[in-house]
């Protein structure tokens, strides 16, 4: 075999090149970039992961009005209470879009660094969130800044794509409909003509799968299903009728009943919240309804959570 001339040798490296700068969707996600070396794709959420380096890097997806929204209360302060301790903020250009770029140290739940980017496009938000727990040998503050940076959007993918992508799969529906796929790893159902629900006026149920291991069996599955649902930023005044652990279908569950009360809007509602589960990791299901329609609507949302399948 002949050997390869100078000029078709560096042709074959300049087309290598090129494709290496390109950059990574992953499935059913509009966005995408260059990841750090070594970070792959994640099977867990939407984003990429080095779990030896303890890094990770999530995308999702909001609506277009929701960078105005971020980008006036990411302040601080506000992050501060977050437990993220911000060291820089700056504007940047990702091609043609515009975004803002926050990094800092997280001071809780775990020590590390962290970023977060908001990028802006004519019909969506993108919020992406890199952190990284290990030290410098995990990956560089020029390693990750650079991963940002390098940050594009592509044109809407179906909703329909974006569902079959989640690692669960929804068997029965109950007569709901998905409206909204977030982070690769949850999805939003309701059922009404509304896509946008206000004061609960349509009952809506989200399901979203662990990003990190589940506790292990035991009390401990108990007071953290607890503190899940008390964590809610949407609901006040939790008041629990009924909190039980049992098996089904050889899995470990948790389910909560509650009454609470709509943040915004003041209207009164029932919670239901259903954890399954699945050795190292988990499901989780909360369905909410107005109290007048609780006998109706939790029957449906019991329905929902018995016909998941999980994909870990």
């Amino acid at each position: 075999m002949k050997a390869l001339s100078a000029a078709a040798f560096g042709f074959i490296l300049s087309a290598q090149a090129a494709f290496a700068v390109e950059p990574l969707f992953p499935p059913a996600s509009r966005i995408g970039m260059i990841p750090p070396q070594e970070m792959m794709i994640s099977k867990r959420f939407s984003g990429f992961e080095n779990e030896e380096r303890a890094a990770a890097i999530t995308l999702t997806e909001m609506p277009p009005q929701a960078f105005g929204q971020l980008s006036s209360n990411l302040t601080k302060e506000a992050l501060k209470k977050q437990g993220l301790e911000m060291k820089a903020r700056e504007s940047v250009k990702l091609g043609s879009k515009s975004g803002i770029l926050i990094s800092g140290t997280m001071t809780k739940p775990e020590a590390g660094r962290k970023w977060l980017l908001l990028v802006q496009d004519k019909d969506m938000t993108g919020l992406v969130v890199a952190q990284v727990l290990g030290g410098k040998d995990g990956y560089s503050d020029a390693q990750m800044v650079g991963a940002l940076k390098s940050v594009a959007l592509r044109d809407d993918v179906s909703l329909d794509e974006k569902v079959s992508a989640l690692p669960f799969r929804v068997g029965e529906k109950a007569g709901f409909r998905p409206v909204r796929v977030m982070a690769g790893n949850s999805v939003l159902f309701t059922d009404g003509p509304k896509d946008t629900i206000k004061a609960l006026e349509q009952p809506m149920m989200i399901l979203a799968a662990s990003l990190q291991p589940a506790p292990p069996p035991g009390e401990l599955r108990t007071r953290f299903a607890r503190e899940a649902l008390f964590s809610n930023q949407v609901l006040k005044d939790i008041r629990i009728e009924r909190s039980e652990a049992f098996r089904l279908k050889g899995q470990d569950w948790h389910e909560i009943v509650a009454k609470a009360v709509e943040a915004e809007s003041g209207q009164p509602i029932v919670v239901m919240q259903s954890i399954r589960f699945d050795n190292d990791r988990y499901v989780r299901m909360v369905g909410l309804t107005r109290e007048e329609q609780r006998d109706q609507n939790l029957p449906r949302f019991r329905t929902i959570a018995d016909g998941v399948e999980t994909n870990f």
